[in-house]
């Protein structure tokens, strides 16, 4: 299998089309169907269903489609990591975190400090949910993982990262519970609750909230989980139930309401083990050690 003929299946399922992908490649017609025919019978499978004016992925073209973004995305990460010199620090550093405050501030503020000497240093954000930001990270799409607990780290390097967040519910302001200053165990009982994902699923020793909710958690009716905040903040907006979350959101319809005892979060920075860094990268942990572990 070519990296060329990847770029160009690539190209082609997004024109949609043999003509328009061949007039964008500079290529005949002919000869990118031969080389679109090449690529199926290395692959041993159809990738496309072809009618008059336009071609559609079949199932194993959708397949090879997201493996061909990857390996793209992978040839593209490994340029950059030798765009630096001896005098010069350049290329660019992927890190994954969930869209919360203080990962979203931690990221800002290293990121800042770094520009002043290493100007020529490119960041990429991916934001996603625990098993998304995990995937990315074990096949070398991510250099850094920013992930909130419960959280599996026996496999990571890692560096516990310090947060002023703390859990809470998330509620309609036209509800009861909605005057409180702090929300406990009993609150929830018998309220509709949005969980997240990772939280719902987790009942593993590592689970903060279940050790809060003493183990309880059956108790609770959950009526949705979810992954990232904005549907949850819908969901509440429309009173199908009462968010857990991180982010201390306050608007015209909604109001923040922290859990009692207090529940903070642990965060940690996340790489894979034995990992060989980019200057670049390493630039950006050595200032998270300097940050995070010089006052251990």
């Amino acid at each position: 299998m070519e990296f060329r003929a990847l770029k160009y299946f690539l190209i082609a399922a997004k024109e949609g089309s043999i003509t328009k992908a061949a007039n964008r490649l500079g290529l005949t017609q002919p000869n990118l169907s031969r080389q679109i025919n090449i690529l199926e019978r290395d692959i041993g499978k159809k990738l496309f269903t072809r009618s008059n004016y336009k071609i559609e992925l079949t199932s194993e073209g959708v397949l090879l489609k997201k493996r061909a973004e990857e390996i793209m995305d992978m040839v593209d990460k490994t340029r950059a990591e030798f765009k630096s010199s001896d005098n010069i620090i350049a290329g660019d550093i992927y890190i994954g975190t969930a869209e919360t405050e203080s990962s979203i501030e931690l990221i800002s503020k290293i990121i800042k400090d770094i520009q002043k000497d290493y100007p020529n240093i490119m960041y990429h954000i991916y934001s996603g949910i625990y098993g998304d930001v995990i995937e990315r990270l074990d096949k070398g799409l991510l250099d850094f993982g920013i992930l909130i607990e419960p959280a599996d780290l026996s496999l990571y390097d890692y560096i516990d990262i310090p947060t002023n967040e703390v859990w809470g519910i998330l509620a309609r302001r036209d509800s009861k519970i909605a005057k409180k200053k702090f929300i406990e165990k009993k609150d929830l009982i018998n309220l509709p609750i949005i969980l997240p994902t990772t939280i719902a699923k987790n009942k593993s020793h590592n689970n903060k909230f279940l050790q809060w909710f003493d183990d309880d958690i059956e108790k609770l009716n959950i009526v949705l989980t979810r992954n990232l905040i904005y549907s949850s903040i819908v969901m509440v907006k429309e009173g199908i139930g009462y968010s857990l979350t991180l982010n201390n959101i306050n608007t015209e319809k909604v109001c923040f309401i922290p859990l009692k005892p207090k529940l903070k979060p642990k965060t940690n920075i996340i790489w894979k083990k034995n990992q060989i860094f980019s200057p670049a990268s390493k630039i950006f942990l050595d200032k998270l050690y300097k940050n995070f572990l010089a006052n251990d």
